[in-house]
C-alpha cells in the first residue's frame, strides 16, 4: 500500500535524524457490518525502534468514524501523559486526525503538522460535493487547514489552500533506499511495462488491459501488481491474453526489483477535473527505478523531473494504446528521470528538508527547541 510505505519511509528519516516516533493508526476497515475490531500493538515493524499501534475499530457505517475518532484522542492523551510529546504529524484530513490535531492543539499546546495528500474538497476525480453535508464537512477541512503549524503537500495547488503563513514543504513522494540498491545491481531493462497499485474503478486499469490489447506489442509484457475490489474480473479479462502477467500483492523487495527492471511505469489513473489535486506517490518511485513513466496530467511538475514523463491526455483504452505505440515505437522510453528524482526526493534530500521544516515548525511554536519525540497519526489507508 502506497501510503503505507511513504508514512514507514518519513517514519524512517525522522528516527535517522534523531527523533523519537510513534505512529498512530486507525487502519481502514472496509467492511460496514457490525464488527468490533480490538485496537492492538503491531508486532511486525517496519522499523524496532519505532512502535505502531492500531486503535480499535467498530465497522457500523457513518458510526466508525466517530469511534476512531474518540479511540484515537483517547490514546493520544494516554500516550503524551506517558511520554509526552512534542509534535503530531496527520496524515490527511479524516474524522480521527482532524479530532487528534484539535485536541493537541487547544489542550496539549504542541504544534501540528498536516502531512496533505488527498484534496479534501474533491473528490478522486477532483468534483466537488454539494449539499449541506458537504459544505459542513468543508467548513470542518477549512478550520482544520488553518489551525495547523506547518504542511508538507503533494502538490502546490494543495499548499494554497492554507490561508496563513506557516512552513511548508513540497514533498511528492519520498525515495527508499531499496529502489537505490536494487536499481544500481540491475544490469539491464526488459521490454516490460509495469502497472503497481490498488485494482479500483478511479485507478484505470480496466482501460489499461483493454488498450494493451489495442497497442499489439508482440515483444511486450503487460506486469499487473496490486489487489483490489475489481481484481477477479481483471484476471478474466486477461486470462487468454499471455503478454498479460499478474502478481498480486507483493513483497516490498519483488515490487522494487519489478519496477526496477522495467522500461516503461504506467500509471493510467482517471484525469481529475481539478489537476494536482492528488499526486501518485509511485510516480516517483517509477523515476527513481529509472523507468520512463506514462501517465495521465497530475499538476505541474518541476521541469527536470517532466523529462522522463509521457502524459496522456486521458485513460481511455485507445489513448493508452496510441500512447504505448508511440513511446515503445520512438523508443521515448530511453528518456529517464532518475537523477532529477533522487536528487529532490532522494533519502538525503528528504531527510534535510523534514528536518528543516520540523525545526521552522518549533521555532515558531516553541522558540526553537527541537521535538524529542514525534507522533505521526496516520490513516493506513489504500491507492
Amino acid at each position: 500500500m502506497s501510503n503505507r510505505i511513504k508514512i514507514e519511509l518519513i517514519a524512517g528519516l525522522l528516527y535517522e535524524n534523531g527523533h523519537e516516533v510513534e505512529v498512530l493508526s486507525h487502519g481502514e476497515v472496509i467492511e460496514n457490518r457490525f464488527r468490533f475490531y480490538r485496537g492492538f500493538w503491531e508486532q511486525k515493524l517496519f522499523r524496532p525502534q519505532i512502535p505502531v499501534y492500531y486503535i480499535s475499530s467498530l465497522a457500523i457505517k457513518r458510526l466508525n468514524g466517530f469511534w476512531a475518532a474518540g479511540r484515537a484522542i483517547q490514546f493520544l492523551k494516554k500516550r503524551h501523559q506517558f511520554r509526552p510529546y512534542d509534535l503530531v504529524i496527520i496524515f490527511n484530513l479524516k474524522r480521527p486526525e482532524i479530532s487528534c490535531a484539535r485536541y493537541a492543539t487547544r489542550k496539549l499546546g504542541i504544534p501540528v503538522i498536516l502531512e496533505y495528500e488527498d484534496d479534501a474538497f474533491v473528490d478522486v476525480l477532483g468534483n466537488k460535493g454539494r449539499g449541506l453535508v458537504s459544505r459542513w464537512l468543508d467548513s470542518t477541512y477549512m478550520r482544520t487547514i488553518n489551525s495547523v503549524s506547518g504542511c508538507m503537500a503533494v502538490s502546490p495547488h494543495l499548499l494554497s489552500q492554507l490561508l496563513r503563513p506557516v512552513p511548508t514543504l513540497l514533498l511528492r513522494g519520498v525515495i527508499g533506499q531499496d529502489v537505490l540498491t536494487i536499481s544500481a545491481q540491475t544490469k539491464a531493462k526488459t521490454n516490460c511495462v509495469v502497472f503497481a497499485g490498488t485494482h479500483i474503478e478511479s485507478n484505470g486499469v480496466r482501460e489499461l488491459i483493454t488498450g494493451w490489447e489495442m497497442a499489439g506489442l508482440p515483444d511486450w509484457e503487460l506486469h499487473i501488481t496490486g489487489f483490489g475490489g475489481i481484481t477477479d474480473e481483471l484476471r478474466k479479462m486477461a486470462a487468454s491474453r499471455p503478454s498479460i502477467t499478474f502478481h498480486g500483492l507483493v513483497e516490498r523487495k519483488e515490487l522494487v526489483r519489478l519496477l526496477c527492471s522495467a522500461k516503461i511505469c504506467i500509471n493510467p489513473q482517471t484525469a481529475s477535473q481539478t489537476p494536482g489535486n492528488v499526486f501518485a506517490f509511485k510516480i516517483i518511485e517509477y523515476l527513481a527505478a529509472g523507468a520512463h513513466v506514462i501517465t495521465t496530467p497530475m499538476g505541474v511538475l518541476e521541469g527536470d523531473i517532466e523529462h522522463g514523463i509521457t502524459y496522456m491526455r486521458d485513460n481511455k483504452p485507445e489513448t493508452i494504446a496510441a500512447t504505448l505505440r508511440r513511446v515503445i515505437q520512438n523508443r521515448e522510453y530511453e528518456r529517464t528521470a532518475a537523477d532529477a528524482a533522487l536528487q529532490t526526493y532522494g533519502p538525503d534530500a528528504v531527510a534535510k528538508s523534514l528536518e528543516t521544516l520540523i525545526n521552522d515548525v518549533m521555532a515558531l511554536n516553541t522558540s526553537g527547541d527541537n521535538p524529542s519525540v514525534t507522533c505521526l497519526q496516520t490513516a493506513d489507508s489504500s491507492v
